[in-house]
């Protein structure tokens, strides 16, 4: 299961997405999950498929990478429609058992919160999927430098997003470790009732917690022996560019944004 998450990993290309402005690719993200909510319409739900097939096609992003890390993701989005099943009583009844009775709502109320996770889930990892931490570093930093004047810690809040985002595939590789470990010890995962291994699960939690602290104080070293003293001062070994690529992906997610403010007043 921990091989299967892809959220933090970065594909290299040189599709049009990977050579958007990460400042660009956060606004359209930004502008995406906050309408993707707004509205039920059909029409926007269409608007978020097409936008979501045509984003992963842009990237060209391998199919069985990205497959493989939707796998868990799958499992909490069916998941998320079973529950509005049983929960949702709306509309007419589509099924009536003893055991259960389905309503057309439920179905209609899952299917709805079951395209925009697996929409909302698509376009966020893409983002992190064609962009490199320092480069989203670099871009998040330049969207709230106008929060700087208002004594805003832009540069080490984008920091210590860029570091979080950075060490979720090294901290997955070492959780897998010390799974390998203690099974070699005798330790079983998967045997036994649940609540047996949940508790099989916590003599990880120790040594995983022991490598993530000197992890960061290692990392805190290195920084101070290079004299990494914040943003101040600081220049820019890679300056971003905003080309057309970007003004055009701004203005469909905005058209988008407005498509979704009309379905509302409808």
């Amino acid at each position: 299961m921990l091989d299967n998450i892809i959220i933090g990993q970065y594909v290299p290309g040189n599709s049009y997405v990977h050579r958007m402005d990460p400042r660009a690719k956060m606004i359209c993200l930004l502008l995406f999950m906050f309408f993707l909510f707004l509205s039920r319409h059909p029409i926007v739900l269409f608007a978020s498929i097409t936008i979501a097939v045509l984003s992963f096609l842009f990237a060209k992003v391998p199919l069985r990478f990205y497959l493989k890390g939707m796998r868990f993701i799958a499992i909490l989005i069916l998941f998320t429609f079973i529950l509005h099943l049983f929960m949702t009583r709306e509309g007419p009844v589509l099924l009536d058992t003893p055991i259960i009775t389905i309503y057309v709502g439920g179905v209609i109320e899952g299917s709805i919160v079951a395209i925009r996770l697996l929409t909302l889930i698509t376009m966020a990892t893409l983002l992190t999927l064609t962009t490199t931490p320092v480069t989203l570093t670099d871009g998040l930093e330049q969207l709230l430098k106008p929060f700087q004047k208002l004594g805003f810690p832009t540069h080490e809040l984008a920091f210590m997003m860029s570091i979080a985002l950075r060490f979720i595939p090294t901290l997955l590789q070492e959780t897998v470790k010390i799974i390998k470990a203690q099974m070699a010890r005798g330790a079983n995962f998967t045997k036994g009732s649940l609540w047996k291994r949940v508790r099989a699960f916590v003599p990880i939690l120790v040594p995983l917690f022991v490598q993530s602290f000197k992890r960061a104080e290692e990392l805190a070293i290195a920084m101070e022996a290079r004299g990494y003293a914040g943003g101040e001062g600081r220049t820019k070994f890679r300056l971003l560019r905003w080309t057309k690529i970007d003004t055009i992906a701004v203005i469909i997610f905005s058209i988008y944004s407005i498509v979704t403010i009309v379905t509302i007043w409808l």
